[in-house]
């Protein structure tokens, strides 16, 4: 059989990988506290699953329009407006099967083959996946660190500007890193966008799971909606993640445009999984705040045992799921100074933690010399936390 040869430039999410081995580890009997990929297991708010349900009761379980029930459209759009200070009407939202597909019909809707488009790098995979498969030239821009955690380094990201840029992907309130934009950073990144004229995914997968302060989208900005597309998924905060439900929102051209590419990718996204969603949209809002509440003690117990080894240093975001420690020193006294591979394989066989390495996250750009890890806590109770990373801190001590 002839594969077609685009496929060889689709990547993958190799943390799948990670909990592929990490259940054979469990398999043979080993006890393994799964830090390695961002699901939950937090259960989807009760009002989310009854409205699913009585809309399946009700007979929702054929096909729907493709953009999506304008119940939800336009709810969405409502509440998108009241949290960023936007203006979109249902019209502007295109209700998808995830998070996911967003970033593919982005590239599709705004990139011609041949063109490049920033990404960022460490940063969720599919990115640069999407945009080579497309046949497009993935260009990655970096973060660095300072004392209070990971920021875009604007002046690199500049000079990758080119004639023939055509898009950039802004991932605030990041996956892996937890990092979130400044509003200086803010007001850079739409002064480069409108000035080079570049269309803006806008990743907020993560908007509404932060434990302090106050979210705010770089849509806001003036001028930024009219060439920007939110990501937005019901996976985070509705604890929805197997659900598969979320939305592109953005300028009618280019929703448009993602609604004709739902007819051709999947007719249309869940009917019934619709209503929930609408349900969680629109009613209570205890089980949103108690799954924050759930992750913040779970974040605050990681990083203060993180903190706590020797060769590891945490920072502690106040938005996403995740940790992205460093663990250079680490590395260099266990002998696997630039073994990723190996120094994860080795704490998982000797303390059980399976997690993710950098690399998990993109290649390594030109001069990268620290190293680290990222761990997950959305799919982890407080004591298996606890347990983890004590014996990974008994580890850290030998």
């Amino acid at each position: 059989m002839h594969i077609a040869d685009r496929i060889s430039r689709l990547g993958t999410e190799t943390a799948f990988a990670v909990a592929a081995r990490a259940a054979a580890h469990k398999a043979a009997g080993h006890e393994v506290f799964p830090f390695h990929l961002g699901d939950m297991n937090i259960p989807t708010p009760a009002n989310v699953m009854e409205a699913a349900c009585r809309a399946m009761r009700a007979g929702k379980t054929g096909y729907c329009p493709s953009p999506g029930i304008p119940e939800l459209r336009d709810a969405l759009a409502l509440d998108v407006n009241a949290a960023r200070g936007t203006s979109y009407a249902m019209e502007n939202v295109a209700i998808q099967p995830g998070g996911k597909p967003v970033i593919g019909k982005f590239i599709m809707a705004c990139m011609n083959p041949g063109e490049e488009v920033l990404y960022p790098n460490p940063g969720y995979p599919i990115y640069e996946s999407q945009i080579e498969y497309h046949g497009g030239v993935a260009v990655p821009y970096r973060y660095l660190r300072d004392t209070s955690g990971f920021h875009i380094d604007l002046d690199h990201l500049q000079s990758l500007i080119t004639p023939r840029t055509r898009a950039i992907i802004i991932n605030d309130l990041q996956n892996p890193l937890g990092a979130q934009c400044s509003d200086a950073e803010r007001n850079r990144l739409a002064e480069l966008a409108m000035r080079h004229d570049l269309a803006v995914l806008l990743d907020e997968a993560y908007f509404d799971i932060r434990y302090g302060g106050k979210s705010v989208s770089l849509a806001s900005i003036p001028g930024m909606a009219e060439r920007s597309v939110i990501l937005y998924t019901f996976s985070k905060k509705f604890a929805m993640t197997g659900w598969r439900l979320g939305a592109a929102i953005g300028p009618r051209e280019i929703i448009d445009v993602v609604a004709k590419l739902n007819v051709n990718d999947e007719s249309c996204s869940n009917h019934f999984v619709q209503h929930g969603a609408l349900e969680g949209l629109t009613g209570d809002q205890s089980g949103p705040l108690a799954i924050l509440s759930t992750l913040k003690e779970r974040r605050d117990a990681a990083v203060e045992l993180l903190n706590s080894m020797s060769g590891v240093d945490c920072p502690s975001p106040e938005a996403t799921f995740y940790l992205f420690p460093e663990v250079t020193e680490l590395m260099s006294r266990k002998g696997f100074t630039d073994d990723y591979a190996s120094f994860a394989e080795d704490i998982l066989v000797k303390t059980g933690v399976s997690l993710c390495t950098r690399l998990h996250f993109g290649r390594p750009l030109h001069g990268e010399e620290r190293r680290f890890i990222r761990l997950a806590y959305s799919g982890i109770d407080v004591d298996g936390i606890r347990k983890g990373l004590l014996a990974l801190k008994t580890y850290a001590a030998q």
